[in-house]
């Protein structure tokens, strides 16, 4: 018996083998006759101008030259208004106290000097000349403080700039005896004098005095003073642990009752206690926790931004960083933000510490426009938008009147997950006949999602000067496979239009989408963005096989009379050549 059952297991594994064998030899046949397959017609020119697109792969119109790719609402702050000279007026800034460097004096100036921030910039960068006063400003006030304010023109020192892996501008870097760090704070006077004077010295300063006191509140735009028992022992440490943990706010303690009562304390309150005091609506914030390192720098995090950020170059940093990453954004024009940002601020009351609030003036061309324009909000209506944060990217769209009970139950809902998404898009098409589809939000899921179809979508940006260059071949691609049922070759402006099935990593990106298998991940094209190549991908991925034929020439035998009969009745035919 055993020895029947030993037989019978080596027979079926031989059939199985023989079977994977016949099936593994048609595939290498089937893959045999693909590359045998003439594909010479492909890479023929339609005419002068796509044979000059053709023999320079990097072609592109000079307008387009130095577009960068947009993707999400963090590029705002690095990219969307970066050249902008006609909406940005240089600021004239004195930079005496700014020492210039360059490759010749660099590494002596960084070895002689034990504390030096240094700032790689460009002259034409937007970012660089809204810093500019600011960063000369701090050079002013940490004179003869053994801190030294320098920068380097990126677009001069070229060596400089690769050595130091400079990627962006501004990038700003503090070297602590040669070592170097990258400057995360903001880019503020007083951010950047804060953010120094942690790193050069202690974190948490003494205030023993009125004058002291007077002279702080005065310079300072984000304070935190601990009213304490003693300047040394628990209290004082766990205060100064905490202070480590945030830049851009200045840690102050005292035991004096008439300091304690000008930072509005009560001199006979319980201590130890804490305020944070701030230049803005909200001015007071008082600590109700444990007096211990976690709490006071949670306190800290969720107190020290305004209670509504005015959405500017400046503040695009600190909206970005704040570890609370839900935003309630308010698009208001300057004549409508007096009646409803009261309301806003009132609001963001009541979401202290759970939600960032945002007002982004619409009618600012500097950097309104171009944050409205990302989020699709047109017109002059004042409206609100829930926005997950830049890491998912999920816009959730506030209806109705601008009134405190209905943002409060708006944003109870956001934290709650219960709001469905908005997701930006173009009117839907009239007519779609041409060779290649076009595709908005609203007909996504019907073009692109047809499980009876395999698609080829190119997310592009109109301004982008690649996807400007890719157009001759996409178009001539498509042409070439109009015939074909099976196939969609479409592409969808992605700054106009959302979906979340295209995630697009930059401009272009072209996704396939395979045929009966739409409820997975579309594939990412690799490939050189040649006619055959991109051919030869969607032949290998497609799910509905098809076999393109090769177009036929007029003979040369036929009569004059009959070309220019068969010339109007071909002329599609005779196009793709």
């Amino acid at each position: 018996m055993p020895s029947r059952l030993v037989l019978l297991l080596s027979l079926t594994a031989l059939l199985l083998f023989s079977s994977l064998s016949v099936t593994l030899s048609s595939k290498a046949v089937e893959n045999d006759i693909d590359e045998d397959e003439d594909l010479s017609f492909l890479e023929e020119p339609e005419d002068k101008s796509d044979a000059a697109h053709l023999s320079d792969p990097d072609h592109y119109d000079e307008d387009f030259a130095g577009d960068e790719d947009f993707e999400n609402y963090a590029d705002l702050d690095e990219s969307a208004f970066q050249d902008d000279d006609e909406g940005y007026k240089v600021p004239d800034v004195d930079e005496k106290d700014v020492v210039v460097l360059r490759e010749g004096n660099f590494s002596d100036f960084i070895e002689k000097n034990q504390f030096v921030m240094v700032e790689f910039y460009a002259p034409w960068c937007g970012h660089c000349q809204a810093l500019a006063p600011e960063y000369a400003a701090a050079a002013t006030e940490l004179k003869g403080e053994n801190v030294v304010l320098a920068k380097v023109d990126a677009s001069e020192e070229n060596d400089l700039a690769q050595q130091y892996d400079v990627q962006g501008f501004p990038t700003v870097y503090f070297f602590i005896d040669g070592v170097h760090k990258p400057y995360t704070g903001q880019r503020t006077k007083e951010s950047i004098v804060t953010w120094i004077k942690k790193k050069t010295g202690p974190g948490l300063n003494n205030i023993t005095t009125l004058e002291d006191a007077e002279r702080i509140l005065t310079s300072e735009s984000k304070i935190v003073l601990g009213y304490l028992n003693s300047l040394v022992g628990p209290d004082s440490e766990e205060l100064s642990a905490a202070s480590k943990l945030d830049d851009d706010v200045s840690f102050y303690q005292t035991v004096n009752p008439d300091v304690a009562k000008l930072f509005h304390f009560d001199p006979e309150v319980k201590r130890p206690a804490l305020v944070l005091l701030k230049k803005e609506v909200e001015k007071l914030s008082y600590f109700d926790g444990q007096f211990a390192k976690s709490a006071i720098a949670e306190f800290v995090f969720a107190n020290k931004l305004p209670l509504v950020n005015l959405f500017t170059r400046e503040s695009a940093s600190v909206i970005f960083e704040s570890p609370i990453k839900k935003q309630l954004l308010l698009f208001a024009a300057s004549k409508d933000t007096e009646k409803v940002l009261p309301i806003f601020q009132e609001a963001a009351k009541l979401f202290k510490g759970k939600l960032v609030f945002v007002h982004v003036e619409m009618d600012n061309e500097d950097v309104g426009k171009p944050v409205s324009e990302y989020f699709g909000v047109s017109g002059d209506d004042p409206k609100v938008i829930a926005y997950t944060g830049n890491e998912d990217a999920k816009k959730f769209v506030f209806d109705g009147e601008v009134a405190l009970d209905k943002l409060k139950a708006f944003g109870e809902d956001f934290l709650e997950d219960k709001l469905k998404p908005f997701f930006k898009s173009d009117p839907i098409p009239e007519t779609n006949d041409g060779d290649v589809k076009i595709v908005v939000g609203n007909n996504f899921d019907e073009l692109v999602l047809d499980e009876s179809k395999d698609v080829l979508l190119e997310i592009y940006a109109p301004w982008c000067g690649h996807c400007q260059s890719l157009e001759p071949t996409y178009n001539k691609l498509a042409k070439h496979l109009r015939s074909i049922d099976s196939l969609v070759i479409a592409k969808m402006d992605g700054t106009t239009n959302e979906h979340p099935r295209a995630k697009a990593d930059g401009f272009p990106t072209l996704l396939f989408f395979p045929a009966g298998n739409k409820s997975f991940d579309p594939v990412t094209v690799d490939t050189d963005r040649t006619v055959v190549a991109l051919y030869k991908f969607i032949k290998k991925n497609a799910a509905i096989p098809f076999k393109l034929q090769k177009p036929t020439s007029t003979p040369k035998s036929e009569s004059s009379d009959a070309e220019e009969s068969k010339e109007t009745s071909t002329s599609d035919l005779k196009d793709e050549l």
